[in-house]
């Protein structure tokens, strides 16, 4: 049984998919002015993990996640470049999948772009203003939030009490200084005509539309996700949109990851601070990149330092080198580690996943596998079905992680090196077989 956190209604729930089997769930996806940096890296790891538990949990899982392909600093980089939008949009738009590749994550269902859903986007825009839940000022367009009765149900804040959040504008145009554009009249970059003039969409009205667009078109999908910052304003005006138009909620479930600190310090332009994912993955790897991102719980914040990254290296080093032990031990010896794997471990790995991703608690499982592994490799007569049934229970623990197991596969002079090794250490000759180490470790077979 999975539980998750819901935001909209404060506590852990157990997850009760609309269509029994299957999940659908929708992830926001970048703004592509820009390339992407290691923040954005966390909510693609998190959302990944969650799409590989249910499916270790038997389900089928439909994952979007769109491209805002069209934002004023879109068509300002556009404009200083002296290119096309689509120039901008595309650059990021590869640099983004490529980082997803990367990161070695399971490909999406559907990537959606507003510039591809724009008749869907008016003719949604239009059904706001019908229904008087929008209205037309000076050419733009906006959400009346009064009209609204549910609005701040996902934020947990009372309208009159609400304080302007990011994208949120003041404007002498609007009834209520919460009311947020749905289209805007430009003058300047990409414009789409409407029955308002020539313009383009706000942000918030894009996702509602694309969600009704890839799934079942006015019914709530099971999981909408994002990182914390989109809680408010992005979330909650989402919500409020579909409410009006087919009166009921978007998500059954919104979950959000927490924020990625750097050395303690919010990641910013202003502090000098950012870190690029593709040059942290470079660096580090996929496997430490997403090791060190599951360490910590997805709803509480992570630090990334020197420290945090040297002791997720130590802690997967005590994981892969035990499982690189029994593949070469079993190679050696012309064993085969089988299959099968100890159910057991996986289980109580998989409950602890299922309590709202406890990841913590889900690596103290792996370790205490690892923990037997280590003692199986130590007998003085080792049964390899059981070193294969630890080896495959820690190897299928980390591939749902998204961290990948790829075994060395020993050649002739691997096996002969190996062997003259293990002779100099019984003969202890040390200085033998301090040499043939010394050829192994550089191989990286030690």
């Amino acid at each position: 049984m999975i539980r998750l956190y819901n935001t909209k209604d404060l506590k852990v729930e157990e997850f009760k998919p609309v269509e029994p089997g299957h999940v659908s769930m929708y992830v926001c996806g970048p703004t592509v002015y820009n390339y992407a940096h290691i923040g954005n890296a966390r909510p693609i790891i998190v959302f990944d993990v969650l799409r590989r538990l249910f499916e270790a949990e038997g389900y089928t899982v439909k994952y979007v996640s769109n491209y805002t392909d069209v934002d004023d600093k879109i068509i300002k980089k556009a404009h200083d470049e002296g290119v096309a939008e689509g120039v901008i949009t595309e650059r990021y738009i590869k640099a983004y999948e490529d980082v997803r590749k990367m990161l070695n994550t399971e490909p999406l269902e559907a990537t959606p772009r507003v510039t591809q859903t724009m008749d869907a986007i008016i003719d949604f825009i239009a059904q706001l203003v019908k229904d008087g839940n929008a209205y037309e000022a000076g050419g733009d367009v906006y959400f009346s939030v009064d009209s609204c009765p549910t609005y701040g149900e996902i934020s947990h804040q009372k309208l009159d009490e609400l304080e302007a959040g990011a994208r949120v504008e003041e404007n002498t145009q609007k009834r209520n200084p919460y009311d947020f554009a749905l289209w805007k009249q430009t003058d300047m970059g990409i414009k789409w005509q409407s029955p308002w003039g020539e313009g383009r969409p706000g942000w918030h009205t894009e996702c509602v539309v694309m969600i009704n667009d890839n799934f079942h078109k006015g019914k709530p999908i099971d999981i909408h996700g994002g990182g914390m910052d989109l809680r408010f304003p992005h979330h909650e005006n989402e919500a409020a949109q579909n409410e009006c138009v087919f009166h009921n909620c978007l998500a059954n479930y919104w979950i959000h990851n927490a924020m990625i600190n750097i050395n303690g310090d919010k990641m910013s332009k202003s502090l000098g601070n950012v870190m690029w994912a593709s040059e942290v993955v470079k660096k580090l790897g996929a496997n430490l990149t997403r090791w060190l991102m599951s360490s910590v719980q997805y709803r509480k914040e992570l630090n990334f330092s020197e420290e945090t990254i040297e002791t997720a290296r130590k802690e997967l080093d005590k994981v892969m080198t035990p499982l690189r032990q029994a593949s070469i031990k079993a190679q050696m010896a012309d064993r085969d580690l089988g299959s099968a794997y100890d159910e057991e471990s996986w289980r109580r790995f998989l409950d602890a996943m299922d309590d709202d991703m406890n990841t913590p608690n889900a690596y103290a499982e792996i370790f205490d596998t690892v923990k037997k592994l280590n003692a199986s490799l130590r007998q003085k007569e080792i049964d390899y079905a059981q070193v294969g049934r630890y080896y495959r229970a820690v190897e299928k623990m980390l591939g749902l992680l998204g961290i990948t197991v790829d075994m060395p596969v020993l050649t002739a002079d691997d096996r002969e090196a190996f062997a003259k090794w293990n002779q100099a250490k019984a003969e202890k000759d040390f200085a033998r077989a301090d040499e043939y180490r010394q050829v192994l470790s550089a191989k990286g077979l030690l």
